[in-house]
């Protein structure tokens, strides 16, 4: 592995080699990259409930020489992504005299640009097809990916789609997928480091047989478990700075459009009744 290699690049180039036990360490790296960075590899084994050798082992199959050298990459990588103040900072610091509406769009054009390098169209349809199998969707997400949520809730709800909004935290989300089943799906949102209650409620659909979808940034490839269908692309902007949800975005509404494709008199009906409904309404 080169060394300019990311930790996440690296834990994606052995994904399919991980233990069991190294998966909860990864999932813990993404999921608070912060006690990690601080603390010992002792400290994270006993936290995880594993053995203190399996960090090291970790550490030298992402390939690095110790588990100090390992801690130091996940705080060169990690720790100022948790600062959105310092993400903004740095921001506005590699503004270039062009000024930040010139430099914002040309962000976004590359990254949109570059989406195709991560998504292609048979992965979408596949996504696609399995939602429109669904009878019932439920809708995740956390933080700013919150906006998307209401984005693509909206947008199944108008092609007729039932869709459920998870709210609340671990009691609340139990409850709220207890009827989930082998009929349903779930859409899923992670960007920088793996949500909480993101693997309960994966394994909850794995366990009965409901289909996930995520969308997602570069921290994709490296979620546990995997979701079903993984659409995912960098957004815009370096990983210490202010980053958009242009490219997710662009994402979710390829993936309603898919569906709309696959099944287009349907969608077309569903929006003309609408249509109908909301003059009925108004």
């Amino acid at each position: 592995m080169g060394e300019s290699e990311s930790v996440l690049e690296r834990v994606k180039a052995v994904a399919e080699a991980l233990t069991r036990a190294e998966q909860l360490l990864v999932k813990q790296i993404i999921s608070s990259p912060r006690d990690v960075a601080l603390g010992t590899a002792s400290a994270l084994a006993q936290q995880i409930g594993v053995h203190e050798a399996t960090a090291s082992r970790l550490a030298k199959k992402l390939g690095y020489a110790s588990y100090a050298k390992f801690r130091t990459a996940i705080q060169d990588e990690f720790l100022v992504r948790t600062n959105p103040a310092t993400r903004v900072r740095n921001t506005l610091e590699k503004t270039s005299e062009a000024g930040l509406i010139t430099d914002l769009v040309a962000r976004e054009i590359d990254a949109l640009a570059g989406l195709q390098r991560y998504l292609d169209d048979a992965t979408l349809m596949a996504a696609a097809r399995a939602l429109l199998n669904a009878g019932r969707i439920y809708v995740f997400a956390r933080g700013n990916a919150e906006a998307l949520a209401v984005l693509i809730e909206r947008r199944l709800r108008r092609m007729g789609c039932a869709t459920i909004v998870l709210e609340g935290e671990g009691r609340d989300l139990a409850e709220q997928v207890l009827a989930m089943d082998a009929k349903d799906a779930i859409v899923a949102f992670a960007f920088r480091r793996q949500p909480t209650h993101y693997a309960a409620l994966l394994n909850r659909a794995r366990d009965v047989g409901a289909t996930s979808v995520v969308i997602s940034g570069s921290v994709g490839p490296s979620l546990v478990p995997t979701a079903d269908h993984l659409l995912f692309a960098p957004r815009a902007g370096s990983q210490d700075a202010f980053q958009t949800l242009t490219v997710p975005m662009a994402i979710s509404n390829a993936l309603v459009l898919a569906m709309a494709k696959e099944e287009p008199q349907a969608s077309l009906l569903y929006l003309e009744t609408l249509g109908q409904l909301i003059d009925a309404f108004e």
